[in-house]
């Protein structure tokens, strides 16, 4: 396992994505590190939860609603 694989595993752990998510996030450009500032925290009521953020953010970037292929994570 990688160092790179290693962020994005621990991210998928902690904030509870799934591997159609954390493949969608690798193909935004997106940057594990990040994912707790755009988590909703349940004090910030206007903020999406993170999966739905991801998935309206990948929508609107490619006009489509999930990757052709989902690659797992090892």
């Amino acid at each position: 396992m990688t160092d790179k694989n290693k962020k994005w595993i621990d991210a998928k752990k902690k904030f509870r994505l799934s591997d159609t998510h954390i493949q969608m996030a690798r193909e935004l450009g997106m940057n594990p590190k990040k994912f707790g500032s755009l988590d909703n925290h349940k004090q910030e009521r206007w903020k999406a939860p993170l999966p739905e953020f991801i998935e309206d953010i990948y929508f609107k970037t490619f006009k489509k609603e999930t990757p052709d292929v989902i690659k797992k994570l090892k």
